[in-house]
């Protein structure tokens, strides 16, 4: 076998691809969780979780904004890059922010393309549903990778009147079931479902050939997603009633820095184990040549 063609199927059974996500669909759940750095990354990966998620939900938990609406294509690429960068296995998934798609169709491709050629993901999302179908179909065409997002859309937070469960009446549900049609018509590989009732995420996966990526959404969809911030414990604000808490790491980090806030002032660190030495002789050698040098 040529050497090029054996490293790119070497390559190819590493990174998750589409198909292999697409396989799991009604079978077994694919795993997603978001990241915004590299050794996130390397971590995530290296738990064998299938997907990634640079979320722009960065703007919340990573640069300290009130919402997702201030985020910029520059802060996706940044962060993003250095993901794809730490993750060799999962596949990698990046949000398109506000205002990046919403104009036009052709900011829409321009955008996409920018952020898949500038970071080497594997896919982008997109919010919306019947609305953005266009945009969906034509970033398709373009060949990259489009991954849904319908449900509850934090860029329209404004618009829904705040972070509220959609699909809960005959209108909403409806709605809902018509986004999913339509951005799988437009090409759309994967919908995530965020914060609809678990009958009705269950009912839109079942009808369906896209994989469905809840959060909120019972586990009767084709995978989960979380920010893992919350997953992990890493805030100390509010946590959304669909997030398990796995680990407590907010706590742990602050009795780490105040304990390493105690030892500075009490000089306990750094202690032998953490600093260099130096001979005796040098050090009475350098005492003697300052001596001379004030003498003089």
């Amino acid at each position: 076998m040529h050497p090029q063609r054996e490293y790119r199927i070497l390559f190819q059974e590493m990174r998750k691809s589409i198909f292999d996500l697409l396989e799991r669909k009604g079978k077994q759940p694919v795993s997603m969780l978001t990241a915004y750095d590299y050794h996130t990354a390397c971590t995530i990966d290296e738990a064998g979780i299938d997907m990634i998620l640079v979320g722009d939900s960065l703007g919340n938990v990573m640069l300290g904004y009130e919402n997702t609406l201030a985020v910029t294509v520059d802060d996706m690429i940044h962060h993003g890059a250095a993901v794809c960068r730490g993750a060799k296995q999962a596949f990698v998934v990046i949000d398109m922010p506000f205002m990046s798609y919403q104009v036009s169709v052709e900011d829409a491709v321009r955008n996409a393309g920018r952020i898949m050629k500038e970071t080497n993901c594997q896919a982008v999302k997109l919010e919306g549903g019947v609305e953005y179908a266009d945009r969906i179909k034509a970033i398709v065409q373009a060949g990259i990778p489009v991954v849904a997002h319908i449900g509850l859309t934090p860029q329209s937070v404004n618009a829904m009147g705040g972070y509220k469960v959609q699909g809960k009446s005959l209108e909403q549900a409806k709605k809902l079931l018509a986004d999913a049609k339509a951005v799988e018509e437009a090409g759309a590989f994967a919908i995530t479902l965020e914060c609809v009732p678990a009958e009705l995420a269950k009912l839109v996966t079942s009808q369906t050939k896209a994989l469905t990526i809840g959060i909120g959404a019972g586990n009767g969809c084709d995978g989960q997603v979380l920010v893992y911030q919350d997953m992990l414990g890493y805030n100390n604000g509010f946590i959304p009633k669909f997030v398990k808490k796995y680990a407590d790491l907010h706590s742990v980090m602050l009795e780490a820095f105040k304990q390493y806030k105690q030892e500075c002032e009490e000089r306990t660190f750094p202690a032998a184990g953490h600093t260099y030495a130096i001979s005796e002789e040098v050090m009475q050698a350098l005492f003697e040549t300052e001596l001379e040098e004030v003498r003089r």
